[in-house]
């Protein structure tokens, strides 16, 4: 029996994502290019990854949770807290490019400052937006409309998908990895995860590894 949605798994890897980036600024090596530039490559795909999620909960699972009865409401409050995660995003952007540029004390010490805000505001969301809508998912996964906005997500191409299952996988629970075998079936996830998820072990798993 599936005991979360992807939904809920993909929140799981944004916030080992959050998790690995404030451990890694918290004992940022001053002076360290190398270092900046590795945590700049994983930032690019975070950034890549949450923002195409929240932008593809407003087009796509929003309409599709209204039509099996969560409220317009509930979903502008959703809304409303994705604009702030969007600005805690900007900042964290700006704060980790000049990182990567200077490589110095204050600008990690900035970039840290930042990265802490967008995880506090960022778990601050998941949570209500699991409290909220996991059992949502859960009880409604078999309906047209939530079977509908699956495959509507799916049509995202291989690349992304190769790169997002990889990404969605690396140090994913075992209840994490269940739910995503459930939900994607073997071979998919054998030839879009094994090749074009590449690129993700090749430069970005490593950065949390070093």
């Amino acid at each position: 029996m599936v005991e979360m949605s992807m939904n809920k798994v993909i929140h799981a890897a944004v916030r080992r994502d959050l998790d690995r980036f404030v451990a890694a600024l918290s004992v940022f090596p001053p002076g360290d290019t190398t270092r900046a530039r590795q945590l700049g490559t994983a930032w690019a795909n975070f950034d890549d990854q949450l923002t195409y999620h929240h932008q593809g909960e407003h087009e796509t699972a929003w309409p599709a949770l209204e039509a099996v009865g969560v409220s317009r409401e509930l979903l502008m409050t959703m809304d409303a807290e994705h604009e702030a995660m969007a600005t805690a995003l900007g900042a964290g952007r700006t704060a980790m490019a000049r990182l990567q540029e200077t490589a110095a004390p204050d600008d990690a010490r900035t970039a840290l400052a930042a990265m802490q805000t967008l995880r506090e505001v960022t778990v601050s969301h998941l949570d209500h937006e699991e409290a909220e809508l996991e059992g949502v998912y859960l009880e409604k996964r078999h309906t047209p409309e939530i079977q509908a906005m699956g495959k509507q997500f799916a049509k995202a191409g291989a690349r992304r998908g190769g790169r997002f299952f990889a990404w969605l996988l690396d140090g994913a629970s075992p209840a994490e990895k269940e739910t995503v075998n459930s939900e994607v079936p073997a071979p998919v996830r054998a030839i879009i995860g094994g090749i074009f998820g590449r690129g993700y072990r090749k430069n970005v798993a490593p950065v949390w590894k070093a």
